[in-house]
């Protein structure tokens, strides 16, 4: 099932509408037309107190393209950098714990990308991918006009090297720090629901 962060709020999306509301809670809607779409999304993008919305058609895909259409769409990597002590890297960025990552570049691979964004933003070098992840899908609002999605996909990525890592300022990054796995209860409390699906997937919640 796909799903996309609004914040902390969620979309997700499934095709089988028995199945999903037999197994769940919050606002149901089954897909006719892209207008009904946006002006469901415009809805639910203001009721706040609505934390799940689930749409239900039976060709999930078209579907997602369809929601795709309604905001204007990037594509963003990054890395889940870990040492072989089992430590990984997580940085502060605007006062939340956040993952490296970034836009693509016109033209880039998303490897490259996440390559890049890592390097820029922790000063590390050396980084080897090992495998990819998974990838989030998460809205943003810029000047309370533009509507943005963003896809970002995410790769585990192996550090070996000695270098402290530098918070990229530019960035708004003022903290990197080395995490063991079962000392994360201060990220869990400041962190993004799609930052906390790349640490699950990896056992490190």
């Amino acid at each position: 099932m796909y799903k996309v962060f609004f914040k902390d709020r969620t979309v997700y999306f499934g095709d089988n509408f028995s199945k999903v509301f037999g197994r769940n809670s919050g606002l149901f809607y089954k897909y006719a037309n892209i207008q009904e779409l946006t002006e469901l999304l415009g809805a639910f993008n203001q009721l706040q107190r609505i934390n799940k919305l689930f749409i239900i058609h039976n060709d999930i895909l078209n579907l997602f393209d369809e929601f795709r259409a309604c905001f204007d769409y990037v594509e963003a990597a990054g890395g889940l950098v870990i040492r072989p002590d089992g430590k990984f890297l997580i940085m502060e960025r605007d006062g939340i714990w956040d993952l490296p990552k970034g836009k693509l570049e016109p033209g880039e691979e998303m490897r490259d990308a996440a390559l890049r964004e890592v390097e820029e933003e922790t000063g590390l070098s050396d980084l080897e991918i090992i495998r990819p992840v998974l990838s989030t899908h998460h809205t943003y609002e810029i000047n309370k006009k533009e509507m943005i999605l963003k896809k970002t996909k995410w790769f585990e990525m192996s550090y070996t090297g000695d270098q402290d890592p530098v918070p990229q300022k530019e960035e708004n990054i003022t903290d990197i720090r080395w995490v063991d796995p079962g000392n994360v209860d201060f990220i869990r409390r400041n962190t993004y629901p799609s930052v906390l699906d790349v640490l699950y997937i990896r056992d490190l919640l």
